[in-house]
């Protein structure tokens, strides 16, 4: 058996263009824009190259990007003030701040205070805790776990009734991507560094998502014949044969599991589009939201 490979560019690019035309088609009706904010705090190379493509892919839906470069050294009172004052504005549909937060600042009480119609990026304690609830929905819920279901359900493949297993329980990915799952009917075990017996518990699941960060953790033979893996791991590996020493590998072991599974994504170009493309679709969705 050979996987069928999961495109998540190609499907990242489908649900931008149709961002673009929804865009498109909000200011031909004569209605503003979507606007997002993103707030960057000090000079970390990585969360300046993030912003930086979350503002070009703006540029390229027609979405309105609105950018603050705050110092290292910036005040918790002067960057709650910020947020308060981008909760305030009307051309503001999203307020992205982009972590991790230098030490000193209160990440906790920030997220807290965005605007819940606005916090497009979903890590705010209270989406978080609808998502959690059943029978209330979160205004947003985080874009890399709602790119995972969403690569699964263009897939085509069955999570109602399905047996999955999230590799992973931080807030940003694995317990969201759980709470999706079951909101989907799907029979969920959450896996962490104490699980026992860990690769018999994964042998067991119809869909695996893996984000715990470890390269190319999972082994083929963990995964049961047929099944779809989402792996959401970015890793270095050492590799002298590249021009840069180095390649990117997932927290799956791809050239094992390719063998075995029936869907698996790439790394890259599997589940990394698409959390940009969902940042897009939860910025327009604000704004949409916020018409009324």
């Amino acid at each position: 058996m050979t996987a069928k490979i999961i495109d998540g560019k190609a499907i990242a690019r489908q649900l931008r263009e149709n961002v673009k035309v929804q865009v498109d088609k909000r200011a031909a009706a004569g209605k503003s824009r979507p606007g997002l904010a993103t707030v960057l705090v000090g000079n970390r190379v990585d969360s300046a190259a993030y912003v930086k493509s979350k503002q070009k892919a703006c540029a390229e839906m027609g979405i309105e990007s609105f950018g603050f470069n705050l110092p290292e050294t910036v005040s918790q009172e002067e960057l709650e003030k910020l947020v308060k004052k981008l909760n305030a504005d009307p051309k503001v549909n999203g307020i992205l701040v982009q972590l991790p937060l230098p030490a000193h600042l209160d990440e906790e009480c920030v997220l807290q205070l965005i605007d819940i119609t606005k916090d497009v990026d979903g890590f705010s304690p209270l989406n978080l805790g609808r998502l959690a609830q059943k029978g209330r929905e979160p205004a947003f819920v985080p874009c890399t776990p709602y790119g995972c279901i969403y690569l699964l359900e263009q897939s085509g493949v069955a999570i109602e009734g399905a047996n999955a297993v999230v590799l992973g329980r931080s807030n940003i990915v694995g317990m969201p991507a759980a709470l999706l799952l079951i909101e989907r009917n799907a029979t969920v075990t959450v896996c962490h560094s104490r699980t026992r017996n860990l690769p018999d518990v994964v042998r067991e699941a119809d869909i695996v998502i893996a984000a715990i960060g470890r390269a190319e953790m999972v082994r083929g033979d963990w995964i049961k014949p047929g099944a779809a893996v989402i792996d959401v791991g970015i890793n270095r590996k050492d590799d002298p044969s590249t021009e840069r020493g180095y390649r990117l590998v997932g927290d799956v072991n791809y050239a094992e599991a390719v063998k075995v599974a029936g869907w698996i994504t790439p790394v890259p170009g599997g589940v990394g589009p698409m959390t940009i493309a969902m940042l897009m679709n939860n910025t327009l969705r604000g704004a949409e939201m916020q018409d009324g």
